[in-house]
């Protein structure tokens, strides 16, 4: 008698490696004959966990509590757990939550089908971590959630040893692709509709070091820095010749390798988009060094000079962590001096979270919680007041705005759409009189500002089809999503919390 699919749901929490990770864990159980989960409860359910904030224990452990008697419930419902916490914590998953059936670490994500499988079999739980990488994730089957926008990874892992984060010791040493591998991908993935593309890394900028030595390097790497680029300079330049390709953002950089070749691809190359994500941390020359970030505030505030005087119209976003241990009141006012002189469209910013198995846990001058959160607020205040203030400068620009799909919270009360303009801006925009699909453009004149949006209620002034909203449309006869993030859904991912760290960024801001 014939027994319908198994179902399952995946539910992702912290930056975008893990968000892109999860699709390939999508591909995977679809590969392996499992279809996503509807309105009825999943027969598997996968959580792709974060370690860097301290909550996010807890956070895992609560929704693992709250599955439990649904699971009860639900006979054959199994559920994993993956990703970096689950990379730290091994077997304190199942001692805690002993009704979980697999666990499974960063390097091999590839295992899941084969874990859930043999814990159904043995009826007992499947814990695999591997230390090292076990197969590049970018081989592995992918199930995208958007057909217009897509991630995708130049390399895995990170060499730096930030003293704040914990991410290296879980994702391992930087490995890359081949520049090969990923054109080819970025070509598939415009064949298929896509027009926009994130280059993803912990340390994107880095790119080529994965490959040791240049006289080792791939023949392919050797010839993208003959005139002395860098290899990631090379890589956005190569982008740029992908015909359909029309938008090419990357994320996470980090200040210490971000060379004047990478602004001058950025800056020449039309595709490549006047949007970048440069994490900061700290203004604090002091506390860049207590966390172990190899450069300093003259350092950083160059590279911005440098990429508003090539790009005068990028936006550019970062990280700051308030309260490092051992920061001063005037270490504090570094960083704001740094935000005022840069000017941020926007900021992700966290209060420092303790870590265990981090040299900051463990450094003197740990700051009380209230010290802390009075200076976090004084940081979102100016980051606000800036973000208006930048904002305001779009009021009646013409912008083309790439058509999202669920990005716009209030979009169905307000009667608009949302997308978001080559500088990553978000735009809420009238709802045109002729039909129009995520993965569209449309051509809008900005009416008003707000510190974290734009809006355009001028009429649209002109759509433009494109094969992207074709794939759209055909993706909506395949059914029900598969994957609830911890964050706002990814149609492009939407702005969300970043993981506090320089090598682990935010989903970027995607429309």
């Amino acid at each position: 008698m014939e027994t319908s699919p198994r179902t399952y749901e995946i539910r992702t929490y912290g930056c975008q490696m893990n968000v892109h990770d999860s699709e390939r864990l999508s591909g995977l159980l679809e590969a392996a004959g499992y279809v996503r989960a509807g309105e009825a409860e999943p027969d598997v359910v996968v959580f792709n966990t974060c370690a860097v904030r301290e909550n996010a224990d807890n956070r895992l452990y609560g929704n693992l509590g709250h599955l439990r008697p649904v699971k009860d419930g639900h006979p054959g419902m199994q559920i994993a757990v993956g990703g970096c916490l689950a990379q730290k914590d091994r077997d304190t998953i199942v001692k805690r939550a002993p009704w979980v059936d697999v666990v499974f670490g960063t390097h091999n994500i590839g295992s899941l089908p084969a874990l859930l499988e043999r814990s159904r079999v043995r009826s007992e739980a499947q814990v695999e971590i591997e230390e090292s990488l076990v197969t590049f994730p970018s081989t592995l089957p992918t199930r995208r959630e958007s057909p217009y926008a897509a991630w995708v990874s130049i390399s895995v892992g990170c060499n730096n040893t930030c003293t704040f984060c914990i991410v290296p010791s879980l994702r391992g040493k930087e490995k890359d692709r081949r520049p090969g591998e990923i054109l080819a991908e970025v070509e598939a993935l415009v064949g298929e509709g896509a027009l926009e593309i994130t280059l993803l890394g912990q340390n994107v900028n880095a790119y080529g070091s994965g490959f040791g030595a240049l006289s080792a390097a791939p023949d392919e790497v050797r010839a993208m820095t003959a005139d002395g680029s860098s290899a990631f300079a090379g890589l956005l330049r190569a982008c740029g010749t992908v015909e359909g390709l029309e938008r090419v953002r990357f994320t996470s950089p980090h200040p210490k390798d971000f060379t004047d070749d990478v602004i001058a691809a950025m800056a020449e190359t039309p595709n490549v988009m006047p949007s970048l994500h440069m994490p900061l941390q700290s203004g604090s020359d002091a506390v860049l060094k207590a966390m172990r970030r190899s450069y300093r505030q003259e350092r950083y505030l160059g590279i911005i000079e440098k990429v508003r005087a090539a790009i005068p119209d990028a936006a550019i976003t970062t990280d700051i962590i308030v309260g490092f241990p051992g920061e001063t009141e005037e270490d504090f006012e570094q960083t704001l001096h740094v935000v005022r002189e840069a000017r941020f469209s926007s900021a992700f910013t966290f209060q420092y979270s303790k870590r265990p198995g981090t040299p900051a846990a463990t450094m003197d001058g740990q700051l009380p919680k209230e010290v802390v959160q009075e200076r976090y607020e004084r940081l979102i205040a100016l980051q606000e007041e800036i973000s208006w203030a930048e904002n305001k400068k779009q009021l009646g620009r013409t912008l083309e705005v790439l058509v999202a799909e669920g990005e716009g919270r209030k979009d169905e009360a307000t009667r608009r759409l949302s997308g978001r303009a080559p500088d990553n801006r978000l735009v809420h925009f009238q709802v045109p009189d002729e039909p129009v699909r995520p993965g569209d453009m449309v051509t809008v004149e900005v009416t008003y500002a707000a510190p974290h949006h734009l809006v355009a209620d001028k009429p649209v002034q002109t759509v433009r089809r494109t094969r992207a909203g074709d794939a759209w449309e055909a993706r909506q006869a395949e059914g029900p999503k598969g994957v609830a993030l911890g964050m706002p859904t990814i149609g492009r991912p939407a702005q969300v919390p970043a993981a506090a760290s320089g090598c682990a960024a935010p989903a970027s801001p995607r429309a």
